[in-house]
């Protein structure tokens, strides 16, 4: 099936988001990139926007409803990775049943309308453009930061030095029960000696 590409990515992708929470510590959730400013949303508000945006746009223009409220009873960020992994999944076995006339069938899309793969396109690059708000405050905050697509600082640096791929946990059964607890992710080597950066300057 031609679209067997877009449910292979949201399988991963599902995977990615779980995982950048994941490397956020309890302390974290209220933080904001500046502490005054109401406009950067902290790890709590993104998580709960992750949630609720993909319910809506799952329900409303990929019409998959899983049935379930879309934010946990207990917002800590446990039990938001335990409510996305649930949900993601579901989606995810609805997406595994689906041919080539659903992913070609228009729908509204905000004042437009769209292909179903038109949408998910948008729905997979909405998901991964708040992810990397988060490895930004993950930076920020200090915190180390795994791989999403490739190699990061903390994994090693750069891919032309042969940095390696690094996930916290191989899979979301094991993310759950690792933070589950208190967390056991996989070790990382940090930086190196060469820079993390292609233009590196006096601090890199």
């Amino acid at each position: 099936m031609e679209y067997q590409f877009l449910i292979d990515t949201y399988e991963t992708e599902r995977m990615k988001t779980l995982s950048a929470w994941s490397m956020f510590q309890d302390e974290d959730m209220h933080v904001r990139p500046r502490p005054n400013d109401r406009r950067g949303r902290n790890a709590l508000e993104h998580m709960v926007h992750q949630c609720m945006s993909e319910n809506l746009w799952f329900r409303n223009m990929l019409e998959i409803d899983v049935g379930a409220p879309p934010l946990p009873k207990q917002e800590s960020r446990l039990e938001f990775i335990k409510r996305y992994a649930e949900d993601s999944r579901k989606r995810l076995e609805a997406l595994q049943k689906t041919d080539k006339a659903w992913w070609e069938k228009i729908m509204p899309f905000f004042d437009v309308k769209r292909s179903k793969a038109w949408i998910m396109m948008r729905r997979i690059t909405h998901s991964a453009h708040h992810r990397g708000q988060l490895t930004v405050m993950l930076r920020m905050l200090g915190r180390e930061i795994y791989s999403t697509y490739g190699p990061s600082a903390d994994t090693g640096g750069l891919m032309i030095h042969n940095a390696p791929t690094i996930y916290p946990y191989p899979t979301i059964e094991a993310l759950i029960d690792g933070e589950s607890r208190g967390g056991i992710k996989a070790p990382l080597p940090g930086p190196g000696d060469k820079p993390c950066t292609e233009r590196p300057d006096d601090g890199s």
